[in-house]
């Protein structure tokens, strides 16, 4: 059985470790919190630890904060010579402290910590400096999860640019569909099923083959209307933004 700590106790960091308590092959040694509430309602709290001198040198350490926290965090470890990952989807290996052996184990997800995830269905990225440690994360990896790949730290550079378009950047024009549909009495759960269908064809199509609308059509009369009917500036600049992008994407095919 694999032995496994994580430091952090974020949206990540709980739903690794409610993960890996499902998990029959590993065993989650320590959770290292500045505050036992925070996990104290996922882990018993003789496992729990805010000082970084108790932290054992187990088979893998994940460290699953705020990005800016991963280096600074990585030195104040004690022990050596063991395999420390984080979980980034941003920061290089190379952030983390040389007196441990590196890796990353980035799960591509939104979290929150009220939304329950099916981890098996989550994809995780995985690095690590020396062949014996990918092998070691990639069995960890797969104890919770059937979608897992090796990429390299510019790789996941670029997946997670990529992540941030169709995620985050997607909520909030979601958003703003909300407020459109809130300032003109409209429910937005009407939307709803327009969005699963637009997020489900792309299982079968590729995102240019799924897309429509008037920018795909060159629409200039429903354009213009639409520009009409948007007071809010901010919106109307988008508008004309994703309109120009879809036209200019379609000039290259």
């Amino acid at each position: 059985m694999i032995r496994l700590s994580i430091i952090g106790s974020g949206n990540v960091a709980q739903h690794l470790i409610q993960a890996f308590i499902k998990s029959s092959e590993i065993e989650l040694v320590q959770v290292f919190a500045r505050s036992e509430k925070s996990v104290s309602h996922l882990i018993s709290v003789d496992k729990i630890t805010s000082n970084y001198n108790e932290l054992q040198a187990v088979d893998v350490t994940i460290i699953s904060v705020t990005d800016a926290s991963i280096a600074e965090i990585s030195k104040n470890i004690a022990f050596e010579n063991a395999l420390v990952v984080h979980t980034s989807g941003s920061v290089a290996m190379e952030t983390l402290d040389s007196k441990n052996r590196k890796g990353v184990f980035y799960p591509l997800q939104t979290f929150s910590k009220s939304k329950e995830i099916k981890f098996k269905y989550i994809p995780i990225c995985i690095e690590a400096e020396n062949l014996n440690d990918l092998q070691l994360l990639e069995t960890v990896a797969k104890a919770i999860s059937n979608s897992v790949y090796n990429i390299n730290s510019e790789q996941r550079k670029a997946l997670h640019v990529a992540a941030v378009f169709v995620s985050n950047f997607t909520n909030h024009l979601y958003q703003i569909g909300n407020e459109i549909c809130n300032k003109n009495g409209l429910s937005f759960d009407i939307l709803k099923p327009l969005i699963l269908e637009t997020a489900n064809k792309i299982v079968s199509l590729s995102p240019i083959e799924a897309q429509t609308g008037p920018a795909k059509r060159k629409d200039t009369q429903t354009i213009n209307a639409h520009l009409s009917f948007l007071s809010d500036e901010n919106q109307k600049e988008i508008y004309k933004m994703l309109t120009k992008s879809i036209i200019d994407n379609g000039k290259k095919l």
